[in-house]
């Protein structure tokens, strides 16, 4: 029987389908990744601070990635690395990244696998798991920014959270800091999020991933669009209150969440609606040994009008990333380095 969404889809949507896969292809232009400049070409990011720079990053499996690395104009402070959220593409946080390197930082985005300039000629038929972009894809970025002697640091979004716990070698990470990461569970959301979220899980994805091959977020408006495989991986452990804590089949994965035992900070916004402070605390249980603060933000705290899920790496969150940067110099300070490797 074919499942049908629970209210009228678009005209240019339903015509789409009809169509079939065809009208949802990805662009070829892109080729075997969506990678428009070569390595070392300089890209416009806009705003102030150093332009970045294009890099590619080869994973442990050697699939190939795209990066871009901002450097500060004298010798780097520390190392960071920004992961991002699931269907991000590293364009949201190029903002933080330029404000990171013009204070001192030598700073890494990435797309993960299957996003943005990591992404294949076609999603359909991609085949990945959920945690590569965390096991393979930031363990790219922690082997190209770890160095002797220096200070590395993760700045996370949402995904992050998750992604970072998979890690093969977490210890070469001196403190990770992640901004509204949490469990993705419905019943921690308010209300008319939950009725948004359910409507997405139970009847728009099942259709358009049918129909394409891929879960084609960008149709609906919620970023870059996500592989079968781990879409269907997402939407299951979405069901739990623990996210996939609670995956009796998982017990690998949550036995390397419980080694950790460096610094993070997890914080959150009071209007987060995908992952509000109870959702968080939910997930960041996970990390059983290491030395986890949690913050609930405050939108007026930080002169914004309001923050939500993405509202992090907005241009007007500068003073979030105040936040973030003055906690790695206090919780690892730069006389620290030099006990390092």
């Amino acid at each position: 029987m074919r499942s049908t969404p629970p209210f009228p889809l678009p005209r240019p949507v339903r015509e789409a389908l009809l169509r079939g896969s065809a009208a949802f292809r990805r662009p070829a232009r892109f080729g075997p990744l969506r990678a428009a400049l070569p390595a070392g070409q300089s890209l416009a990011d806009g705003g102030p601070g150093p332009a970045g720079e294009a890099q590619e990053l080869i994973a442990r499996d050697g699939y190939r990635l795209g990066a871009t690395l901002y450097e500060p104009s004298g010798p780097a402070r520390a190392n960071l690395i920004i992961a991002g959220a699931i269907g991000v593409s590293q364009r949201h946080y190029r903002r933080a990244a330029r404000y990171a390197a013009r204070a001192g930082w030598r700073t890494l985005t990435l797309d993960y696998r299957g996003v943005g300039r990591s992404a294949p000629r076609r999603l359909r038929g991609f085949e990945m798991d959920y945690l590569d972009w965390g096991r393979l894809d930031l363990d790219a970025a922690v082997t190209r920014m770890a160095r002797p002697g220096e200070r590395l640091f993760v700045l996370g979004h949402s995904y992050a959270g998750h992604g970072f716990g998979a890690l093969p070698d977490p210890g070469r990470v001196d403190a990770f800091f992640t901004f509204g990461s949490g469990a993705g569970w419905h019943g921690w959301m308010p209300p008319l999020e939950r009725l948004k979220v359910l409507t997405l899980w139970h009847g728009l994805a099942p259709v358009f991933s049918r129909a394409v091959g891929y879960l084609p977020m960008s149709v609906v408006g919620m970023g870059e669009d996500l592989p079968l495989e781990f879409y269907r991986q997402w939407k299951h452990w979405c069901s739990h209150p623990r996210f996939f804590l609670e995956d009796a089949g998982m017990s690998e994965v949550v036995e390397g969440f419980g080694r950790i035992e460096l610094p993070i900070m997890a914080a959150n916004s009071i209007d987060d609606r995908w992952t509000p402070p109870p959702s968080r605390n939910a997930f960041m249980t996970g990390y059983r040994r290491a030395a986890v603060e949690t913050l609930d933000l405050r939108p007026a705290d930080f002169g914004m009008k309001g923050i939500g899920h993405m509202g992090y790496f907005r241009s007007d969150a500068s003073r979030l990333w105040d936040l973030a940067l003055a906690w790695f110099d206090r919780t690892v300070p730069e006389t620290a380095s030099s006990s390092r490797n």
